[in-house]
């Protein structure tokens, strides 16, 4: 690696506080514990909502908290409070957004934030980590059925620069925005955002699909498949859900370092030049003695192997076995053909990366020649897979 991007990595590290495999140091990551979590219910003049409060509160703090609590291992949870409808001072036309990201109208999410946090004014926002803006809406109305206004469509900058105007409050946290058919994975995805939080201009969670493709359109929901290109179906950070009437999947184990769900001792590091047989358990069981392993190659890119197995919210993956991830902290966010995790294949005739775990019935080894890195399938037990890992020369 040259100079200038040692020195790059290392202020990166130093200043986002993180191991090489890209876990949180130095103090508890915002991903931990209470999640306190204000939702306006907001409607538009002109539209009429469709779903009672009592559903929406139930997706938030019933489903959500459910999940949330089922991934990171009881670490964190969800509670707080919705509030009574607020109308809002413009019909829905004026704050309508584009349903690409890289087009979306900045203004207009912020017009929205402001007048929804001027609306609920009345609340004590300190008590709360973030803000939820529930549309009394569908996606058509609005553009997009959820986005994170920060850290997100409004950049990642120290804090939200946006005051309510009555009193001056500050928004705690982050803010996302829902639309009625918000999935919970699409809410999850959001939150995780604010969860992870900003250090200098680098999201700790960003999204894992594809920006420039979300861009386009295409025959995958409308769009170009920029859901499936680096981690595809398991991360809800990636693609929110796999089948829209089942829940979204757990994440992966990336995803959970940065939200410091996975304890230090839960992983398990294989040096360059080492070589090792480990009992790998499923990244679901919050009481695998090894839910990760890590093969650092050099100061910022490792790779990371887990074991994807069919429980809890991993029932809902398109498939099961052992993932292999190539990971880059150098790569901030998932633009221009890079992405911070990248996906390794084990049958890329499967379409979509739906084949992609190795298995030890099947395709079962893993090498990257150029690295000298293998990674091998040996077989099952009922603690979890036995792999071999050989970390190069």
């Amino acid at each position: 690696m040259k100079p200038d991007r040692l020195r790059l990595a290392a202020v990166f590290a130093a200043t986002w506080g993180i191991t090489a495999c890209g876990a949180p140091v130095g103090g508890a990551p915002k991903g931990l514990g209470e999640q306190r979590v204000l939702v306006i219910m907001t409607r538009f003049p002109d539209v009429t909502p469709s779903v009672p409060i009592e559903v929406i509160q139930g997706k938030y703090f019933d489903k959500l908290d459910r999940y949330l609590r089922a991934v990171s291992y009881g670490k964190a949870q969800v509670t707080g409070k919705t509030t009574d409808w607020h109308t809002l001072p413009r019909p829905a036309s004026y704050y309508r957004i584009s349903p690409h990201n890289l087009s979306v109208e900045r203004q207009r999410v912020s017009a929205l934030i402001q007048d929804a946090a001027d609306l609920a004014d009345d609340e004590d926002f300190s008590r709360y980590s973030m803000l939820f803006i529930s549309l009394g809406a569908k996606r058509a109305d609005y553009g997009m059925a959820g986005l994170c206004g920060y850290p997100g469509m409004l950049g990642w900058q120290s804090e939200l620069p946006l005051k309510t105007r009555r009193r001056r409050q500050t928004v705690p946290g982050g803010v996302a925005i829902y639309c009625e058919e918000a999935h919970v994975g699409v809410v999850f995805h959001d939150m995780a955002h604010i969860m992870g939080g900003v250090q200098g201009d680098r999201r700790g969670v960003p999204c894992l699909y594809d920006h420039d493709l979300q861009a386009q359109p295409g025959r995958f929901r409308n769009y170009a498949q920029f859901y499936l290109v680096n981690v595809g179906y398991f991360d809800p950070m990636s693609c929110h859900m796999f089948i829209p009437n089942q829940g979204p999947p757990g994440p992966c184990a990336w995803t959970k370092l940065r939200l410091g769900w996975i304890a230090p001792q839960q992983v398990t590091t294989v040096p360059r030049g080492k070589s090792r047989r480990i009992l790998l358990g499923p990244l679901a069981r919050e009481t695998s003695e090894t839910v990760v392993v890590k093969l650092p190659l050099d100061s910022t890119t490792y790779y990371l192997v887990e074991n994807r197995q069919a429980i809890g919210p991993d029932r809902n993956l398109p498939s099961h076995g052992i993932l292999i991830y190539l990971c880059d902290d150098q790569v901030a966010e998932c633009r221009r053909g890079q992405s911070p995790v990248k996906l390794m294949d084990a049958n890329p005739a499967a379409p979509e990366l739906r084949g992609a775990p190795f298995v030890p019935d099947g395709r079962n080894e893993f090498q990257d020649r150029k690295r000298r890195v293998l990674v091998k399938v040996v077989g099952r037990t009922a603690d979890g897979c036995e792999i071999e890992v050989s970390n190069g020369p």
